[in-house]
Formats: C-alpha cells, sequence, structure tokens
C-alpha cells in the first residue's frame, strides 16, 4: 500500500495490475486464492490506486481466463502477459477512459499465503488437496512427510479411491483422501530438483500401507 503522498504525485495518478477480476479477491495472493476456492476463471484488472487495498476504480478488465487444473506459476505466466497488454492498452487511451467504480457487491480477500498453510491436510477431499497443490505451487510447495522426510508435490491429480486420509493405497503413490484420493504427478524431495513420480518411487519407495503426515 502506497502512502497518500506517492499516490498523489504523478500527475495522472498510480495505475495498478492486479491479478484478479476485482472486486473479487482484493490483496496480496489473488492467484493463489482463486486457485485455492476452485475458481473456475480468473483474469486482470487494471485500476487506479488509492489508499484503500485494492479499491480504486477500474480502467480495463479482463475475466475469461480458464484456471482449469493449472497451478498458480502457469496462471502468474499466463496473467502477466495478459496484464502488459492491459496496461498499454489502457496507456494509449487514458483520455477516452472514464474509471468505473468497483461494484460493493462480491468484495473478497486474498489473503497472504502462510508457510503453515502448506502442510497438506488429506482428510480433506481429493479435489480440495488438488487445488491447495496446485494454488501452492511454485511457492511455498504443499507437502507431506514420510519417513521424516519432507516431499514436495507440485501437481496432483484426483483419481477413485477409498480408505483412512493419509493413507497409501498402491504401490503408485495413491494417497487416501477424506473423499476419494490424490495421486502426486510432480514431486520434489529435500535438496533435490523436481521429478516425476516413478523417479521418486524408484529411489524412495513409499509402500502400500504406509501413512502420510
Amino acid at each position: 500500500i502506497l502512502p497518500q503522498a506517492v499516490l498523489d504525485a504523478p500527475k495522472r495518478g498510480c495505475l495498478n495490475v492486479h491479478a484478479s477480476i476485482l472486486p473479487r479477491w482484493r490483496g496480496a495472493a489473488p492467484i493463489q486464492r482463486a486457485v485455492q476456492a476452485g475458481d473456475e476463471r480468473t483474469g486482470i484488472t487494471i485500476m487506479q490506486m488509492e489508499a484503500g487495498l485494492d479499491t480504486g476504480p477500474m480502467l480495463d478488465q479482463i475475466d475469461w481466463i480458464d484456471i482449469d487444473h493449472k497451478t498458480s506459476g502457469q496462471l502468474s505466466e499466463e496473467l502477466a502477459e495478459h496484464g502488459a497488454f492491459a496496461m498499454l492498452r489502457v496507456l494509449s487511451n487514458l483520455d477516452r477512459i472514464a474509471p468505473i467504480p468497483q461494484p460493493m457487491d462480491g468484495i473478497t480477500y486474498a489473503a497472504k499465503i502462510q508457510k503453515s498453510e502448506a502442510r497438506i491436510d488429506f482428510t480433506k477431499p481429493a479435489q480440495v488437496v488438488e487445488r491447495q497443490i496446485h494454488a501452492f505451487n511454485p511457492v511455498p510447495g504443499a507437502f507431506f512427510e514420510y519417513m521424516g522426510e519432507r516431499i514436495r508435490v507440485h501437481e496432483a491429480e484426483v483419481v477413485a479411491g477409498s480408505g483412512p486420509p493419509g493413507t497409501v493405497a498402491n504401490d503408485k503413490l495413491k494417497i487416501a483422501c477424506g473423499e476419494r484420493a490424490i495421486r502426486p504427478l510432480i514431486v520434489q524431495r529435500a535438496g533435490r530438483s523436481r521429478m516425476i513420480l516413478d523417479d521418486l518411487l524408484r529411489g524412495f519407495a513409499i509402500p502400500k500401507g504406509a501413512h502420510l503426515a
């Protein structure tokens, strides 16, 4: 949040590229929170900055970017490109654009991501776990622990299955959740590079029946 003196300094004010369809997901982590919440779409808002937290009037908006199982990292790259073009479009037409106040309905806040949120809770439905994993890719990185080692999961998919939450249901690391099951696709051991699941299991077996925390 910029101090009022800075906001008042430029003759035409300060503009911001915000990575959400305002007024939904004002705040620090709009991309991650949209993925985590299961939103179908997100977008870009070019807004006039003011003292409030992402409360300023809107100059342009893109509202059609499909999330569709993308990670926050993938969405960030996509939204950055659209945001740059949107800002150029606004700057080229600034004299002809009338700022539109944000609607009062649909306001939500995207709180800053805390590291404590990154531990995977397998008691949640598998769909919620998948969204958590994708929301926290690349940072802080969702993880579970096994045999004292932290394993980050960067991508995963929901699969059929059942059992006590956190229990490995087969030799391909299908993990039972509160509803259905999750299968990691891209993982990372501590101090190692990212790898596909098969590469992990060749060097670090996690057998059927193991419990992950």
